[in-house]
């Protein structure tokens, strides 16, 4: 058996086994597992032919098509490192991330290349429409050999608080990562996986490296309106979701028919934890959907899992690690923390990925050796300090508390934003909600929550306030309550953008008279 070193080693895999089973169900098309290795060895050729050489940047800015999938596993058979652009990304970020990574070839469509008049002048451009035309190959030989550590990829963060930096994943984080799903969701060959988030996302690029590896079919979705998805699910026969909350909120507020709802035997909530309310919800347009809560960081793919049947008795956990990853709750001195004691959340393992690109300062401050008292034996390998805190109950499941960076402080107590949405959100009226901490003269900082919803906006507000006096001590109850009537900003991947929100907020009472 040929060990799985690349992304396009498990495509081949499948390709062997299933040849006229269904890779890619795009909108248009039904692609065979056999027609899809054939063309991305084509184009590796074409890559290789064309110059371009091991390790160096082809980024894709394009929706996601067949074409875009398959420039992604043909550079990585060509050695190349894929950089896939979020399309929903401004022009300067964009060209920020071509500029940070060096990237030698974009491959896009005419649209986009007509907005980035300012990119590189040495980097090269195709147009994804001439994919199909590309010779058909005389040989593969001549392609690069790959070890599973070398860089395969560059994801670039949000970047809400700067410009994107870029995460760089070996094959050894995707090919793990894709066994690692397809072996706790228990996907098989038969499952159609909807690819509804981007490809620039870890879980959203995970959505189409797992389908590889469990030989199921992906289906791949760009949609504007929420309405769009049931009508992808049952002309695809989806049979697997993968969302973030603010996705799920608008999936959970269209009609679902049911020949869309019904053949879903899997949903998968990552990027944020999910409201009980909302999972209720969820569960009953759904009902035979086993639900995954799963929590993970770009910096190492996944990490941790609940699996369905601990959901019902702790709907709030992210459950415990994921196989083949090792995650320690530590203090800042690098000791171990006692039961439900919050402290840091660390990964180690073979999803922890290879640092940032072209930024040794700030790996060399979130990639770190475990202390020694963790293992008794020197490792070589490193591991990934979350910033993330989360506590472990004598059980051993894991809590999420917060980010370290946006906990706030307030009248002397550390207070976790998710502690106050949770409340929020047990409101019927609200859709969504973020809290977040602005600076305060004697309290330090004071808490502000914005809450999404369609109710009357003063009775909403009245409930809101009522619910958290209740619910919260003093010090946690919001100083304002914000209620909109649209949905708050979220960022490229689809997360409530919690620092562009207190950002605007600070610039909107700073600005008052």
């Amino acid at each position: 058996m040929n060990p799985h070193i690349r992304l396009v080693d498990l495509l081949d895999s499948a390709a062997a086994q299933r040849p006229d089973g269904i890779a890619i169900a795009d909108p248009e098309r039904r692609i065979s597992y056999a027609q899809f290795a054939a063309d991305v060895r084509r184009v590796a050729v074409a890559l290789a032919e064309a110059g371009f050489t091991a390790g160096e940047r082809v980024a894709i800015y394009a929706a996601k098509t067949y074409e875009t999938i398959t420039v992604m596993l043909a550079a990585n058979l060509a050695g190349a490192i894929i950089v896939p652009i979020n399309p929903q990304l401004r022009d300067h970020q964009v060209l920020h991330i071509l500029a940070d990574c060096g990237a030698r070839l974009l491959l896009s469509t005419p649209p986009r290349l007509s907005r980035l008049a300012a990119r590189p002048a040495s980097l090269v451009c195709w147009l994804l429409d001439d994919i199909a035309a590309l010779p058909e190959a005389n040989s593969y030989e001549g392609l690069p050999p790959t070890v599973d550590t070398d860089p395969a990829a560059i994801l670039y963060t949000s970047g809400s608080t700067g410009n994107p930096k870029g995460v760089v994943l070996s094959h050894r984080n995707l090919t793990a990562g894709a066994d690692s799903v397809a072996a706790f969701q228990q996907l098989e060959h038969d499952d159609v996986i909807l690819g509804a988030l981007p490809l620039s996302f870890d879980a959203g690029l995970n959505q189409l490296t797992s389908a590889l590896a469990a030989k199921a079919c992906y289906a791949p979705l760009d949609f504007l309106r929420a309405e769009e998805v049931p009508e992808c699910c049952v002309k695809a026969g989806v049979t697997s979701i993968t969302g973030v909350p603010p996705l799920w909120m608008r999936l959970a507020t269209v009609e679902w028919p049911d020949d869309a709802r019904l053949p879903v035997r899997r949903l998968a909530n990552t990027g944020g934890v999910m409201p009980a309310s909302l999972l209720h919800r969820l569960r009953d347009i759904f009902p035979n959907a086993a639900p995954y809560l799963m929590y993970g960081l770009t910096e190492a793919f996944r990490s941790t899992y609940l699996s369905p049947g601990e959901v019902g008795a702790r709907p709030d956990s992210i459950g415990k690690a994921v196989p083949n990853a090792q995650i320690l709750v530590l203090r800042p001195d690098g000791s171990e923390c006692d039961a439900d004691e919050p402290g840091e959340l660390v990964h180690r393992g073979a999803f922890v990925t290879l640092g940032y690109w072209n930024a040794p300062e700030l790996t060399a401050q979130r990639f770190r050796p475990l202390p020694r008292a963790h293992h008794p034996i020197s490792l070589a390998d490193v591991a990934v300090w979350s910033g993330d805190i989360v506590r472990r109950d004598a059980a051993g499941f894991l809590y999420f508390v917060g980010r370290a960076d946006e906990m706030i402080k307030t009248s002397g107590y550390r207070v976790s934003p998710t502690e106050i949405e949770d409340i929020l959100f047990e409101c019927e009226e609200t859709l969504e909600a973020a809290a977040f901490g602005v600076p305060h003269p004697t309290l330090g900082q004071v808490i502000i929550a914005y809450v999404y919803s369609t109710d009357d906006p003063m009775q909403c507000r009245q409930a809101l306030v009522g619910t958290c006096s209740l619910r919260l001590p003093s010090y946690m109850v919001p100083q304002h309550i914000e209620v909109v009537d649209s949905p708050l900003p979220r960022n490229p991947n689809g997360k409530i953008d919690r620092p562009l929100l207190k950002r605007n907020h600070l610039s909107r009472f700073e600005a008052a008279p």
